[in-house]
């Protein structure tokens, strides 16, 4: 049985494209980048240059750039960084983010909380998660060390409203972070108005443990790894080079192809999550109609698990998830659908499907998740 894969929100397949660059840097071109000989310089002028693409499709420095492990150190280094740094600098001990934040950031908000007495506020989100600006602009304060808000949500898609977000961070003379990680390859990254950024390579089509914080070299940023002052004293360690390079291939492509394969998604998750609700009497929609990831649809289905319906749909050869990777396993609802007011019932049976850039059959696919569904609720 031919395997269709929805679970491009969790990690996407390598790009060749980038396991080619990185080859020559887990080979003869396997010097480290801060030793001054010429295997080491190297290494260093392809870092440089990995550096300075990424810079390009985020519109910034090249020295605003933070090559890191993943999307869950970005996180961590942006917020605690720039906060920690805020309190030394100024005495600022205030945080804001929302409720539906991914795991990384809502856990580094908390240990803020607890080790480091921030206070912190969760700014309310709408029944399609969504965050008013105005409400942010509510709780902005002299001591406010920095907003941190996801671009796009991992688990229902809702993209939130950037520009009037960084208006009002920005005329409070506040930070702004974004977690982009689900933004990147489907929504533009420059001219957000953001002053920090993360990115995961493996969201992208380049290898787990590759990540970006790129932080604007105004803004105090402290340090979380200490050691030989890499990536310009703020993330010590010696760098990886071939990690960095097949990031910075998979991202200029992802930007490349960025305009047209969003629209293409956009077509097939549009007809497809009609085709559901036409099929599926139970089947409700979660997160926002219009403001949404080009490539992602979340359901509940009322009257089923949704673990039961993914496991009927793997069966039928697709595989795809029921929310957040890094929550996979807990048997908890849906923190994301409850900050929605959803039931916890209901979040219990929540589906997300999220396309990649290959071409699949939307009635077809409604076709496999009304029969999983039916299956579940007639008992199999």
């Amino acid at each position: 049985m031919t395997t269709i894969y929805l679970d491009n929100a969790a990690t996407t397949p390598v790009r060749r494209e980038a396991l080619e660059a990185m080859i020559p840097f887990l080979t003869h071109a396997f010097g480290n980048p801060s030793s001054h000989h010429e295997v080491g310089e190297q290494a260093a002028r392809a870092l440089a240059d990995a550096r300075a693409r990424v810079a390009a499709v985020l519109g910034m420095r090249a020295g605003d750039v933070v090559f890191t492990a993943g999307g869950t150190e970005a996180n961590n280094l942006a917020i605690k960084g720039i906060a920690i740094a805020a309190a030394l600098d100024r005495g600022a001990r205030h945080v804001v983010t929302t409720p539906i934040e991914h795991e990384s950031v809502l856990a580094s908000v908390d240990y803020l909380r607890r080790v480091h007495g921030f206070a912190v506020d969760l700014l309310p989100v709408d029944a399609v998660g969504r965050v008013d600006p105005a409400d942010l602009q509510a709780v902005l304060r002299d001591d406010t060390a920095v907003t941190t808000i996801g671009y796009a949500n991992n688990e229902v898609g809702t993209v939130q409203d950037v520009a009037g977000l960084a208006a009002v961070a920005t005329a409070a003379s506040v930070p702004l972070h974004l977690d982009a990680v689900q933004a990147a390859g489907w929504l533009p990254l420059s001219g957000t108005g953001a002053d920090a950024i993360s990115l995961a390579g493996h969201k992208v089509g380049a290898p787990k443990g590759t990540g970006v914080l790129a932080v604007r070299g105004r803004i105090p940023l402290e340090p979380l790894l200490h050691g030989g002052g890499q990536e310009r004293g703020r993330r010590s360690g010696t760098e990886n080079v071939a990690g960095a390079v097949a990031l910075a291939v998979a991202l200029e492509l992802a930007e490349t192809e960025r305009a047209a394969g969003a629209a293409r998604a956009a077509a097939l998750r549009d007809e497809f999550i009609g085709e559901v609700l036409r099929r599926v009497p139970t089947a409700r929609l979660t997160g926002d109609p219009r403001h949404r990831l080009p490539a992602t649809a979340s359901f509940t289905f009322a009257d089923t698990s949704g673990e039961a319906v993914l496991l009927e749909l793997e069966r039928r050869g697709v595989t795809t998830s029921s929310g957040s990777a890094c929550a996979a396993g807990s048997d908890e609802p849906s923190h994301v659908l409850l900050a929605m007011g959803v039931p916890p019932e209901t979040a219990q049976t929540a589906v997300r499907v999220t396309l990649g850039h290959e071409p699949v059959d939307p009635r077809a696919l409604a076709d496999l998740v009304a029969a999983a569904v039916a299956a579940v609720q007639s008992g199999g």
